[in-house]
């Protein structure tokens, strides 16, 4: 529904302003330009989930042969314990407690396909443990928190994305996104944690928080000691060196469980194939209304305006053109995929801009949908602060999101 609102939107923003520029301003060109556009932008919607068929399927082969080689289940083997903690909630031995482990397992190895599922089973099961069956219990939230701050370890639908678009190192936008996701999933954790008093301090707890802080933050500090030249080298090097790693060890781990590794990935390829072009009507419907809404000028003057306040304060304004990215992830993912291939084709994928809005896609969630899916799923209708952490974690993301981008590519 909210997508709906949003597709309609852009047409009726995009029309209301093209005749306001007609009248007013003699603009005899916005009409054509607009018309044209929803041409353009539904050639490049047909052909970029054409290519998207080949890397889609290569890549959801691979990560078949990784779910069924265990790597989801050695995951949550070794986030166990920090889980337990994070719910105190959920007893130990409760179902909930595996189905939320295998759900942020999925979630960071970009399983989106298998994340869902798990996240709808854990949602009942931790509904069986609420007191309250209309309203949000603190596992609950703090579930639907961690979610919608989106970390991930690989980003692999806007790494593809970027590939097709012509990017010359597709994978430059890894690290950057990881630090930044990170910083918004600790953001969220946080946040929650001083809603439900979690106490913070417990040992265990701690130690992994410290951690993966610290594993962060050694990342932030290498990388800003490194000079301008050897910066974007050596983030390229490390983000292909983590990667190629994971598709041979989930090769490794599938030849230990003695998989058939060719029958599993052709039938994670197949799955691939079928999602690219179940999305056609999709990705031509939204990137049609993002064409139309920035050739009617509307854009430009909801950037122009941002990047007029944030001028006023001595600012840069390099980042204001990738924005419109982070503003609609939150309520769409679909959509934010749109502005974020429309903003790469203005820009250039290789651009400040066409990286910035790679990373603002990848470094929060579609908090909207996800609440809307997962307390939809279990009759909840009073969801209390849910909404205000998943912002404040959106918040922070793009925030951060920016800075690294500046921090690599700027």
């Amino acid at each position: 529904m909210i997508l709906n609102y949003i597709w309609v939107s852009f047409f009726l923003i995009a029309f209301v302003v093209a005749v306001l520029k007609l009248i007013f301003f003699q603009d005899f060109e916005v009409f054509p330009a607009m018309l044209n556009s929803t041409f353009d932008m539904a050639k490049t919607g047909f052909e970029l989930s054409l290519y998207l068929t080949g890397v889609m399927s290569l890549w959801l082969g691979i990560m078949k042969i990784g779910e069924k080689s265990g790597v989801v289940n050695i995951l949550a083997r070794a986030f166990g314990p920090f889980f337990t903690r994070l719910f105190p909630g959920v007893p130990n031995d409760h179902p909930a407690t595996g189905s939320i482990i295998m759900n942020f397992s999925a979630n960071m190895l970009g399983l989106d396909n298998a994340a869902t599922p798990l996240g709808l089973k854990a949602m009942k099961e931790m509904q069986e443990l609420n007191p309250d069956k209309d309203t949000a219990s603190d596992a609950q939230i703090m579930f639907l928190a961690l979610n919608t701050s989106g970390f991930t370890i690989i980003p692999i639908a806007i790494i593809l994305d970027r590939s097709i678009l012509g990017a010359a190192n597709p994978t430059d936008i890894f690290i950057p996104t990881l630090l930044a996701t990170a910083v918004s999933t600790l953001a969220a954790m946080f946040t929650v944690s001083l809603y439900q008093r979690i106490n913070l301090f417990d040992r265990v707890f701690l130690s992994y928080l410290l951690g993966f802080s610290a594993l962060i933050g050694g990342a932030v500090y290498y990388f800003m000691s490194l000079p301008e030249a050897a910066l974007e080298q050596q983030s390229n090097l490390i983000s292909s060196i983590i990667i190629i790693s994971i598709i041979i060890s989930f090769l490794l781990l599938g030849l230990q469980k003695k998989l058939p590794l060719y029958e599993t990935f052709v039938e994670g390829a197949k799955e691939g194939f079928e999602i690219s072009i179940k999305i056609i009507p999709y990705l031509i419907a939204i990137l049609v209304a993002i064409g139309m809404f920035r050739s009617s000028g509307t854009l430009n003057y909801v950037t122009e305006g941002i990047g007029y306040i944030v001028s006023s304060f001595g600012f840069n304004t390099d980042f204001v053109d990738a924005l419109p990215v982070a503003l609609l992830k939150p309520l769409s993912g679909g959509a934010a995929k749109g502005m974020m291939v429309e903003t790469i084709k203005t820009f250039g994928p290789d651009s400040f801009t066409g990286r910035l809005a790679s990373i603002l896609r990848g470094c929060t969630e579609t908090t909207f949908y996800i609440l809307a899916v997962y307390f939809g799923s279990v009759n909840i209708r009073k969801t209390r602060y849910a909404l205000t952490v998943g912002l404040i974690a959106d918040a922070v993301g793009v925030t951060a999101g920016i800075f690294v981008a500046y921090m690599f590519f700027h």
